[in-house]
């Protein structure tokens, strides 16, 4: 394997971003054929093949690994471009790739990172992921940190923590009266209608799983809602109950337009943030954010 050239590079990531050969071309401003000719070039060098020439193209798994340590180089050519050129010629922002669970998008990071975002230095590039799933974007090179409920860091990634989300179980009151689910009754909302994110979702069946030690009854009726603030609303409606994020039913509780169906329990959803393990000013910078954000909107791990 010899080394890479910047420019082949540059053509890896424009081309798995973009998804097809003309749209990559366009982007860097040059010829399809040119494209080809740099990632073949890049593939004789790593000796691996790197992409499927599919609709749209795909890193494979060398492919993945080439990829990141593209997007590594891009970000450190960037932190140099600024620190030579500080208070010079103003530079295009960069792009930072980000895993973000949809609660947490729907609630606190997009807040946390506001400022970073105005500062004009950097282009949010967010893949929404559910927290457990995260970490397999870092691992693929895809993104550069992530909001994950994984405490184990990624090769190659530092991890540290944020504080956890609180989920509570609450319903419209005109549910609650129409199923005669009497408060604490983890055994009626087994077989209550309920919402789900999507079919990965767990996080009601655990609940009932914790609270009252069976399972959910195979014929539960289930709704799928795979937006967090559409869950949250479908929960609204009365749809069925759902646990959601405190900070998404806090007003609702206080108001009384939702109850909770099991007051004092709650299932706590404990969040770290991977990021790669590089010296970095813009990704500091955008750490830095996230802490902020989280010290302020999240709990401390265990505490009540």
């Amino acid at each position: 394997m010899t080394g890479f050239q910047l420019d082949h590079l540059q053509t890896l990531v424009a081309l798995v971003e973009e998804g097809t050969f003309e749209a990559a071309a366009q982007r860097l401003r040059v010829t399809a054929s040119a494209v080809s000719q740099r990632v073949k070039a890049l593939e004789r060098a790593a000796g691996r093949v790197l992409v499927q020439r599919s609709n749209p193209v795909l890193a494979t798994e060398a492919g993945s690994v080439v990829l990141r340590l593209a997007r590594q180089v891009a970000l450190l050519d960037t932190d140099a471009q600024t620190a030579l050129h500080a208070g010079g010629v103003e530079k295009a922002a960069f792009s930072v790739a980000v895993a973000v669970n949809a609660d947490s998008l729907a609630t606190w990071f997009l807040d946390a990172v506001a400022s970073v975002a105005e500062s004009g230095a950097v282009l949010f590039d967010i893949y929404r992921e559910d927290q457990e799933h995260t970490t397999s974007l870092l691992r693929s090179g895809t993104v550069m940190a992530a909001v994950t409920s994984t405490a184990n860091a990624v090769q190659g990634c530092s991890v540290e923590p944020l504080g956890s989300m609180r989920y509570r179980a609450v319903c419209t009151p005109r549910f609650q009266a129409r199923h005669r689910i009497a408060p604490g009754d983890a055994a009626a909302l087994a077989r209550a209608p309920r919402v789900d994110f999507d079919r990965r979702d767990e996080l009601q069946a655990d609940f009932v799983r914790g609270t009252s030690g069976r399972d959910a009854a195979a014929a539960q009726a289930r709704h799928f809602v795979p937006t967090s603030s559409d869950f949250a609303r479908a929960v609204a409606l009365g749809f069925g109950w759902g646990m959601l994020p405190e900070q998404q039913c806090e007003s609702e509780l206080g108001a009384g337009s939702l109850l909770e169906l099991a007051p004092g329990e709650y299932t706590e959803v404990r969040l770290f943030w991977q990021r790669w393990n590089l010296t970095s000013t813009l990704l500091d910078t955008v750490t830095e954010a996230v802490r902020r954000g989280a010290r302020a909107s999240l709990h401390e791990f265990g505490r009540r």
